[in-house]
């Protein structure tokens, strides 16, 4: 866990230096941040807002998916809708019941909106605003009561959502104070059984802090050179991968890269560029994914290298076909490997393929993870793997790039 913490914050601060966390934390909303490129697409970051609202610590957040915060009362189709906007890449601004540490119910305006990397047009970041939904329970009575007495409107706050109760007594206004005591003691049944409606204001409220949030980190990140912006800058020749084919991705534990095969003509990208690198990989050859993508794989290339096994892999990715190889490999601090590499193509829905998978395994690791299974069938495990999460691409699910 904490390599896996190492490695989010190395990626945060990469994309937008470490200034960046004090900034935020200078906001004054209550705000999560969250990594789809990340397996499990954990947060990255929470506001000290968001923390004191829920109760959680920042080193019990930091590194979890969103789910942590869901609970019994929690809408399933609220859930399933945010989840499609992730996989659409598209904001989405929807009522949710969440739960803070102590498991008390909180009605909230959830406003989720990804952001882009202006180079490429790919998903580096979410970021999701959560505005509390205020209850507000009118006791609303007029000087005509039953009794004839004069009675007054008076509106009590009970945390999360709007109620109006009308009262013609003074003996019923008796039961309702009673009953709003009953609810500030414990209003969990109530909040978790009705749904709560957001006002304009925190409409308003939410879309102002996105607004504040992504000039922060469109700010900082212009000091590393890894610039982001709020709406999609599509460059043309460039492959990219939805948030949900790259959570798909991430599931697989093998070392792999994926690459695309480019055409000639095409200036924009370096020959057969790397669009997806997995974490293993990134152990096995002590690369950061930002010096992985974009890149040939020829960089882990070096002086030993036996140029015949380097024809043979590419004969067999002209005309299309899969290799398997021993070849030795350089790390990023230069000690060599042997890498027995299997390269495959993988095909979209009409047959035409898409990418290439290249699967390594280490020689003097080949037993790694206790399993039986051959180099061979390990690899070709990995490359189904691979077209599986892939599939939801093929079939359109894709991104829009419009």
């Amino acid at each position: 866990m904490e390599s896996q913490l190492a490695l989010i914050e190395q990626s945060f601060d990469g994309r937008y230096s470490r200034l960046v966390r004090e900034a935020l934390d200078e906001l004054p909303h209550n705000f999560t941040i969250t990594d789809p490129c990340t397996c499990g697409h954990p947060i990255v970051f929470a506001s000290l807002g968001f923390l004191k609202m829920s109760g959680y610590s920042r080193e019990e957040v930091v590194g979890r998916n969103g789910r942590i915060f869901q609970g019994p009362g929690t809408n399933r189709r609220s859930v399933m809708e945010i989840r499609e906007a992730i996989r659409e890449e598209r904001p989405i601004q929807i009522n949710l019941l969440n739960y803070r540490k102590d498991g008390t119910p909180l009605w909230m305006l959830f406003h989720l909106s990804p952001v882009f990397d202006r180079d490429d047009g790919t998903v580096a970041h979410f970021v999701a605003v959560q505005v509390p939904i205020l209850r507000r329970w009118r006791r609303s009575c007029s000087a005509n009561g039953r009794y004839g007495v004069n009675l007054c409107e008076e509106v009590v706050v009970l945390g999360s959502c709007r109620r109006e109760v009308c009262s013609d007594s003074l003996a019923e206004l008796g039961h309702v104070a009673a009953f709003g005591s009953v609810l500030d003691s414990d209003s969990r049944g109530v909040e978790a059984e009705e749904p709560c409606e957001a006002s304009d204001s925190e409409k308003q409220r939410a879309a102002s802090a996105i607004s504040h949030i992504m000039s922060v980190l469109t700010h900082y990140s212009e000091s590393t050179g890894r610039l982001v912006c709020g709406k999609r800058c599509f460059c043309p020749g460039s492959s990219l991968l939805s948030s949900s084919v790259i959570i798909s991705l991430g599931r697989i534990k093998q070392s792999f890269v994926l690459f695309v095969l480019l055409a000639r003509t095409d200036v924009h990208l370096p020959d057969m560029p790397i669009v997806y690198a997995s974490d293993a990989f990134l152990k096995l050859t002590g690369y950061s994914k930002q010096e992985v993508l974009g890149r040939n794989c020829r960089f882990l290339n070096g002086r030993d290298t036996d140029s015949s096994t380097l024809f043979q892999m590419k004969e067999c990715i002209q005309i299309r076909q899969p290799c398997t190889v021993r070849i030795l490999n350089y790390r990023k601090d230069g000690s060599s490997f042997w890498n027995l590499l299997h390269i495959s193509p993988v095909r979209n829905a009409s047959g035409k393929i898409a990418y290439f998978v290249g699967v390594q395994i280490e020689e003097d690791c080949e037993n790694q993870g206790g399993d039986a299974l051959s180099p061979e069938m390990r690899q070709r495990s990995t490359v189904g793997a691979v077209k599986v999460a892939l599939r939801t691409l093929s079939m359109g699910a894709g991104t829009s790039r419009s």
